[in-house]
């Protein structure tokens, strides 16, 4: 989208403080150090750190223009709209650039699997047009609004993830990108000690449906209990999902390898009968759900089954998502975005299925799990336990909890305090021709562990 420095200030209800009105924008930027060509700065204000602080150094990265709630001038000779809200005139902005796309919108949530099934759906949708929508992790109130005002408003469709950590986060999405199609693809304890319990996950997650009539559809995974006792309570249509009987769409003949294939079969009276076959290039059973999820998606859409899975079948991950790197004979699968029990299950059964002399797992917390933390890290460890993985090297405090489990199983198990000693560790334990998995919450900094280890 681009706007006069001017309309900005009307859709804001802002007021210029100084430079030229006319100036265009076509970006928005609350990261100072990530400033593109015609860039609206937006100084969002969080616990810790002030936007404003960095106003300054916004234009000199170029930016064209700064929102701005304290009123101070920064650069006389660049536009400064002063608003009441910064964050408040960031949404308001991408309400206005929402109200431009006259396309379906895809919403997409859940406790684990949106990211993928996001790009999937986008996969599957190209095969009937264009598709724009959510890129990066820019999936929060703060990302979202910036998602929209940048998104291709000729494209034919739009998808958009929408993640949230607390209660009434949701509806707040909801308001921003009013969505006319949902899918929820699982629900899981990931926020728990926010939103208090799987039903809290589960009550704040469906409000993504607020906005869908009786022509909508919601696309959900029928294996989850708790999604599918709202089958007969949502005013719109529904179709789920799943490895299990009895769903609209399930899975069958799975296959897997470097990557997966199965056979999605529709099978319902929701959906009549049809089976399509599905090559995948990422690995894992858990992205064959994810796959049912967007096929499904784009079967509400109107787009043929069987063009939408061979389109899903150029889809190769994502960065530090079960993303496979040689270091010279070592194979190493980092899936160190992030960690929540479902996700560690599912990276510890690639490795699990993958070739090689020797399969260790470098595991660390998996956070936000409240009271329950410790807990959950056992059962990861007891299901570890029954795996075909030979070492377990554990780093940070929750995951302590796995040990017991997997020593009771017979497991080689190495506990380290910090982060170069994991990577110490590592380095000692795998040797070429071994695999080697990457697993834990961001903020453990996995990604430092794998940008250090050597060829093997």
């Amino acid at each position: 989208m681009e706007l006069s420095v001017q309309e900005i200030c009307r859709i804001t209800d802002g007021t210029l403080l100084c430079g030229d009105g006319g100036v265009m924008i076509r970006h928005l930027s609350f990261d100072s150090r990530d400033i593109p060509e015609d860039c609206l700065f937006i100084p969002t204000i969080g616990a810790r750190v002030d936007g404003h602080d960095f106003i300054g150094g916004a234009f000199d990265k170029g930016a064209a223009a700064a929102l701005t709630s304290r009123g101070d001038i920064i650069r006389p000779d660049r536009p400064h709209i002063r608003v009441a809200d910064t964050q408040k005139a960031l949404e308001a902005l991408g309400c206005y650039a929402r109200s431009q796309f006259h396309g379906p919108v895809v919403g997409i949530t859940g406790s684990v699997g949106k990211t993928t099934t996001r790009e999937l759906t986008k996969a599957a949708l190209a095969a009937g047009g264009s598709v724009t929508g959510t890129v990066k992790n820019m999936n929060s109130q703060i990302g979202t609004p910036v998602i929209l005002y940048h998104m291709d408003q000729t494209a034919d469709r739009a998808v958009m993830e929408m993640g949230i950590s607390a209660p009434g986060e949701m509806k707040d999405l909801v308001a921003l990108v009013h969505p006319t199609l949902a899918v929820v693809t699982n629900i899981g304890v990931s926020h728990i000690e926010y939103l208090g319990s799987r039903e809290g996950i589960c009550a704040e997650k469906m409000h993504i449906t607020d906005e869908l009539g009786p022509e909508a559809w919601a696309v959900l995974n029928g294996d989850e209990p708790l999604l599918r006792a709202y089958r007969e309570k949502l005013p719109c249509r529904v179709l789920t999902y799943g490895l299990q009987s009895g769903n609209d769409l399930i899975a069958r003949d799975i296959q897997e390898g470097d990557g997966v294939t199965f056979t999605a079969v529709f099978d319902s009276a929701v959906t009549g009968y049809r089976e399509v076959p599905v090559t995948l290039l990422i690995p894992g059973v858990h992205n064959v759900m994810n796959a049912l999820a967007a096929l499904g998606a784009a079967f509400a859409l109107g787009i043929d089954p069987a063009l939408a899975a061979l389109s899903m079948g150029t889809f190769s991950g994502f960065s530090r998502r079960l993303e496979r790197k040689l270091l010279g004979g070592l194979t190493l699968i980092d899936d160190s975005y992030n960690a929540s029990p479902p996700s560690m299950k599912a990276a510890l059964s690639v490795l699990d299925k993958a070739s090689g002399h020797k399969k260790i797992a470098l595991l660390a917390d998996m956070l936000e799990l409240g009271d329950n933390g410790p807990a959950l890290h056992r059962e990861v460890g007891g299901f570890a336990a029954g795996l075909s993985v030979d070492t377990f090297i554990l780093f940070g405090e929750l995951v302590r909890e796995m040990a017991p489990p997997l020593r009771a199983a017979g497991k080689n198990v190495i506990l380290c305090d910090t982060r170069e000693e994991a990577l110490q560790q590592a380095v000692k334990t795998a040797k070429a021709g071994d695999v080697m998995l990457l697993k834990g919450s961001n903020s453990m900094g996995l990604d430092k562990i794998a940008a250090a280890l050597p060829e093997f």
